[in-house]
């Protein structure tokens, strides 16, 4: 049983090594990656950081300003475009691949079935996003396959609501924006009747700060009338929509990554993925749900796995910045016990802020001891955003993005660490923090106490414990013992460990040697609920302290030692 870990490429950004830079740059100024940068190489060097799974982000066409016409494509009004580039959650043809990614375009549906043949001959698994909420405003679909009727093409637009439109409307009235955009465009663009925007505004006068180039899908939830659910007969989005899921699994991928999954009803999901599933049992969803109180829905409605980010990314986002004692790490498993291998942690993705960045806590390094806590804890997957394991700072004006920590994901750009790590380039730090990188990673792959082995908390016996986490892992006679020092010096520890460990872990008292698997250094230990045991963490660090935790061997009568 493998642990998943997840790495998450930004597709239009990830292989792109044009320099140039210029803000608001076009595709010509600025480059854009393609499928044919991840190559084989690319690919078993991913596979060596201990990853499970690839999550190509971004691959569906979705709106853009760069002209396409010449290909048969439509094009999109600039005042509903956020970027050069546009937004890979604001789909234009649900059947269809960005082309920007693409050497040939014509041939770009040939160019991800190739990626995804590449993905699984390098021991890895392929996730793409599944966007459902809603769509771009000119969505348009040029690549449906014979018989599909497009999104919004038999709506009756005299309704606000009805069950069976796919799209929610402003009987009436022109869309007509509060805000002018940079471009000045966006109230050039003429939509009558206006509808519903896709962050669950219902009038025609989006802000600025709204998903203003999107538009809401219908799933039979009458929000007019206060959220009342229609769904029997079956929506027709449902439908739809599910169409779509079948068309992209039957492309051989292994998984879709839900886009806001929480903003579309739990009745669909139920119904959704067992349609799914009965054809593509192996298949996972993953859902970006932010409300706790209906993680259980989420998953009972068919979702493999949730991000963990109201609880744990929040929580290890304050230790790391000193805000939150380290034993609130405690707490935020606890809140999720009964579901604890459905939660999806992860430090970094495309909406957070970059752990290097000056808006987080400017050094990569203090992230370590949240990288060891969230892959070691438990048995749940963890998802890495390209460029994290070098320590990206995510600190460039790209454009529409501005300076705000995050890699952009609305203009053409490159990633600074991905391209010098390809050159060979990188400085001491960013190697020594890629290769810490491959070590924690490995470590939750390939040790059993990880990835199927018992969990035991000790922060409720360490309140000594300043700035540091505490805890067990157990698998057969393979025990590990770590610890996660968020401080910024040095510390010698001393970690109590309670006798209900030694019960619950079935723990034998005696001396042993451990290693510590991240550094190799050896420290002789007393296992007992008598005598802390005394570990060195330099500052921002950890160790990860694996021993031999077999019982004393007995001695028969005839003078035969056995194990117990």
């Amino acid at each position: 049983m493998n642990k998943v870990i997840i790495y998450q490429i930004f597709t239009r950004l990830f292989g792109n090594r044009n320099t140039s830079r210029i803000e608001h740059g076009t595709i010509a100024e600025n480059g854009c990656g393609k499928f044919a940068d991840i190559d084989e190489d690319c690919l078993k060097k991913i596979k060596k950081l201990g990853v499970s799974h690839v999550w190509y982000t971004g691959v569906i066409r979705h709106a853009t300003q760069t002209d396409y016409s010449d290909y048969g494509l439509p094009t999109q009004h600039p005042g509903v475009v956020k970027g050069k580039a546009g937004s890979p959650y604001a789909i234009t043809d649900y059947y269809d691949i960005d082309p920007d990614l693409s050497i040939d375009v014509p041939h770009r549906m040939e160019e991800f079935e190739q990626l995804v043949a590449r993905t699984h001959r390098a021991g890895l698994k392929m996730i793409i996003d599944f966007v459902p909420n809603h769509v771009a405003r000119q969505y348009c679909s040029v690549a449906k396959p014979a018989g599909v009727i497009d999104l919004g093409a038999d709506d009756d637009k005299s309704k606000g609501f009805d069950a069976q439109n796919n799209f929610y409307y402003c009987p009436q009235h022109h869309l007509q924006p509060s805000f002018e955009t940079a471009l000045g465009a966006m109230r050039a663009y003429e939509e009558f009747p206006a509808k519903a925007t896709g962050n669950d505004h219902f009038d025609p006068w989006p802000g600025q700060n709204d998903w203003y180039e999107t538009v809401k899908l219908n799933y039979g939830v009458d929000y007019y009338a206060g959220r009342v659910g229609h769904f029997d007969p079956i929506p027709n989005t449902w439908m739809k929509m599910v169409d779509i899921l079948l068309f992209w699994a039957a492309k051989g991928i292994d998984g879709f990554r839900c886009d806001m999954a929480e903003m579309v009803p739990a009745e669909f999901w139920a119904w959704a993925t067992k349609q799914v599933k009965t054809l593509y049992p192996e298949l996972v969803f993953i859902g970006e749900v932010y409300n706790p109180s209906e993680y259980r829905h989420y998953i009972a409605s068919g979702f493999d796995y949730l991000y963990d980010k109201v609880g744990m990314y929040d929580t290890l986002k304050s230790v790391m910045v000193h805000g939150t004692h380290p034993s609130a790490i405690t707490h935020s498993w606890q809140a999720v016990e009964d579901i604890a291998d459905h939660m999806l942690y992860f430090l970094e993705n495309h909406d957070e802020q970059r752990i290097a960045s000056s808006f987080f806590v400017g050094d990569a390094r203090k992230g370590v001891p949240a990288l060891i806590v969230s892959t070691l804890l438990r048995s749940n997957p963890f998802m890495l955003y390209a460029g994290e394991e070098y320590g990206e700072k995510g600190m460039d004006k790209e454009g529409f993005s501005g300076v705000d920590g995050r890699t952009t994901i609305f203009d053409y750009w490159n990633i600074d660490t991905l391209c010098r790590a390809s050159w060979k380039s990188l400085t001491d730090e960013e190697k020594a923090l890629y290769d810490l990188h491959v070590k924690v990673l490995n470590i939750a792959q390939k040790e059993k106490a990880v990835t199927q082995g018992q969990f035991f908390d000790l922060m409720y016996v360490n309140g000594q414990l300043s700035h540091q986490y505490a805890f067990l892992r157990k698998a057969g006679n393979d025990l590990l013992l770590i610890v996660a020092n968020f401080e910024d010096a040095p510390v010698r520890c001393a970690v109590n460990l309670p006798q209900h460990a030694f019960d619950y872990l079935a723990l034998p008292e005696k001396k042993v040697v451990a290693t510590d698997l991240l550094s190799g250094v050896k420290y002789e230990c007393q296992l007992s609920p008598e005598e802390a045991v005394k570990v060195d963490l330099s500052p921002c660090s950890g160790v990860v302290l694996k021993m031999s935790v077999a019982r004393p061997r007995k001695t028969k009568k005839d003078g035969r030692a056995t194990a117990e």
